[in-house]
Parts: C-alpha cells; sequence; structure tokens
C-alpha cells in the first residue's frame, strides 16, 4: 500500500523536522513539505522531500509550486499563500485541474483539514509547529490501494493518531 507523508509550516523546527523524516524515510513511497520551513533548500532537513516555497521563505531555488505522480496519484503541491486558500479552494482547485491533480496538499492557513472538491482531494497536514485550530501541532499520512481506497491520518508530534482522518474514494460516482 503506497503512503506519502505531509507536513507543512515548521517555522524555523530543525529537530522536529528531522525526527519526522528519520521515521518515515524508507518506510513511505515520499515525502512533502509545504513550505514554511524558514530553512535551505539544501539543508539536510528537507533532503528527500518534495519540498514548495511557503511566503516566509527565502531561499531562491525554491519553486512556489510542484506536480508529480507516485503509484497512479498525480499530487500538486504549493503553500496556498498565492491561491488565497484563507478564503476559499476554487483558485487552488483550478490551478490543480490545469496540473491534472487528484490530490492538493498546501498548508499556510496551519489549520488541519481535507476535503473532497470536483473528485479531488485537498489535504492540509496543519503546523507541525503552530496549529491555529488544533490544540497539537500536526502532520498527514496518506496512503491508499487505489483510486477508490484513499485514507488520510493525522498525528501529534509524537507520532500518535489524533482523532482527524479521512476515508473517500477519488472515483467518479456513477
Amino acid at each position: 500500500m503506497p503512503s506519502i507523508l505531509i507536513m507543512s509550516d515548521s517555522h524555523g523546527m530543525t529537530e522536529e523536522v528531522m525526527d519526522i523524516k528519520q521515521k518515515y524515510e524508507g518506510q513511505v513511497d515520499g515525502m512533502i513539505h509545504c513550505g514554511d520551513s524558514e530553512l535551505e533548500l539544501s539543508s539536510e532537513e528537507l533532503q528527500g522531500f518534495y519540498y514548495v516555497k511557503g511566503n516566509v521563505d527565502f531561499d531562491p531555488g525554491m519553486e512556489e509550486e510542484k506536480s508529480f505522480t507516485i503509484e497512479g496519484i498525480t499530487f500538486f503541491i504549493t503553500h496556498g499563500h498565492l491561491f488565497n486558500i484563507k478564503s476559499t479552494l476554487m483558485p487552488l482547485n483550478y490551478r490543480a485541474e490545469e496540473a491534472g491533480a487528484d490530490v492538493v496538499c498546501f498548508g499556510h492557513s496551519h489549520m488541519a483539514g481535507a476535503e473532497k472538491v470536483d473528485n479531488r482531494l485537498f489535504i492540509n497536514p496543519g503546523s507541525c509547529r503552530q496549529p491555529r485550530d488544533h490544540r497539537e501541532p500536526t502532520y498527514a499520512l496518506l496512503s491508499w490501494t487505489d483510486k477508490s481506497d484513499i485514507k488520510l491520518k493525522y498525528y501529534n508530534m509524537n507520532h500518535q493518531p489524533t482523532e482527524l482522518k479521512f476515508h473517500t474514494s477519488l472515483r467518479s460516482e456513477g
């Protein structure tokens, strides 16, 4: 069963990012950081991650968005600040549609959550440093057997599951 680690908004944390990375490296099929690490792209902590530039990242080598496919699922990642995500997912949904994405990962709001829009899954892993909607910092793990069986679970910084989870299908119904 393929799986992806998703984190965001670590804001200068190095030991914690490295702890999460070391726990999952080699055990997941990919690792995503949705920006605002405040680290250099070449930092040891970010090596091995699909990484995008957040609004407080200043490394000129960082990209604003990325698309890639793992095990039949196409991902689109961005930080979210350029898509007005605090108000609506509509601009991000339009861009994700252009990119042919099945799953969209973003941060910026520091609010963990998942929503299915137009048969596309939007994931915000929350902040692993400063959550705004939840009492504890979080990151997420996405796993799937195929597009009809998608599971998302959120974890705290002690690697314990939280009550936040989402199970869906990315297949068209009907």
